[in-house]
């Protein structure tokens, strides 16, 4: 095997884009999962992080480039890809090798489905697992149900509201405690994006004081995040199962979400609820 090359590359780009969303595919057939996360998809559609794709070169210098893999790096985050069919050649290796070359400790990398190549790497190189993300799935089964009825989210006049009420709430959690206005407008773009689907629970005064958003996609429906501002006064449970009748009326079959592997309450609430263990995600640290 060659040493494989990194080229920086633009989703601006219609053949890169084009070849990126089938790498994407491939992965997803073979995984069952997407290989990177939504806030790395959309930073490097606009150019917030850097996109390399991983290419393997010919012994002739005319012949084509073979993608073969593609990595998102951010300041302090790396996810990364290699095609299933040019996985164990060695080009998982190569392609951290020079991706880390100039890393100061602390980068980070996610291990999406915990794979056993992830963890090899991970020895490798250094990196320690601090974060165990778990993805939960249940059946929905039969027609809707009554549930409890909440506002639907209001684009141009909740987006403000939202997302000071969403910093507070995970004023500690390192990726959905830093969401701005702008990334919420990236999200709405989204052609998965209803309001319908984003419901919120406010005061008698009317003040926002939780949410349950949904990401519904054929169906599949996600609670994409929900959070409720003083929690253990059963809002949260009622959400959810407004968020699951919601998934119902639209004609989902399965249910999803994930949830920190540490967040007691919210794991047992989500298992009482009927979800079950479905797939791992682990985030490795360089140096921790």
């Amino acid at each position: 095997m060659r040493p494989p090359t990194l080229r920086t590359r633009s989703l601006q780009d219609p053949a890169s884009r084009s070849a990126f969303t089938r790498l994407v595919r491939m992965a997803i057939t073979v995984d069952g999962q997407g290989p990177f996360n939504d806030q790395a998809l959309l930073d490097a559609e606009s150019g917030a992080r850097r996109l390399d794709f991983i290419v393997e070169l010919q012994e002739s210098p005319s012949a084509a480039e073979h993608l073969v893999g593609a990595a998102i790096l951010g300041t302090d985050e790396l996810e990364l890809v290699i095609d299933p069919e040019w996985r164990g050649s060695g080009y998982g290796r190569a392609a951290v090798a020079e991706l880390i070359a100039d890393a100061s400790p602390g980068l980070k990398a996610w291990s999406h489905g915990d794979h056993p190549a992830a963890r090899a790497l991970a020895s490798r190189f250094g990196f320690t697992p601090i974060r165990t993300l778990l993805q939960l799935r249940m059946p929905l089964a039969g027609s809707p149900n009554s549930a409890p009825v909440f506002d639907s989210f209001r684009p141009g006049t909740d987006d403000v509201e939202w997302v000071a009420l969403n910093a507070r709430i995970f004023a500690s959690h390192p990726e959905q405690g830093s969401i701005t206005v702008d990334d919420l407008h990236r999200r709405r773009a989204e052609p998965w994006f209803q309001n319908d689907d984003f419901l919120i629970a406010r005061d008698e005064e009317g003040r926002m004081v939780g949410y349950n958003w949904l990401k519904i996609e054929g169906d599949l429906g996600e609670i994409y995040v929900i959070g409720v501002e003083a929690p253990g006064r059963g809002l949260g449970k009622s959400l959810m199962l407004a968020g699951l009748e919601r998934m119902r009326a639209r004609g989902c079959s399965t249910a999803a979400l994930f949830v920190e592997a540490d967040n007691e309450p919210a794991v047992h609430l989500y298992r009482s609820l009927g979800f079950s263990d479905h797939t791992i995600d682990v985030q490795y640290q360089l140096g921790a």
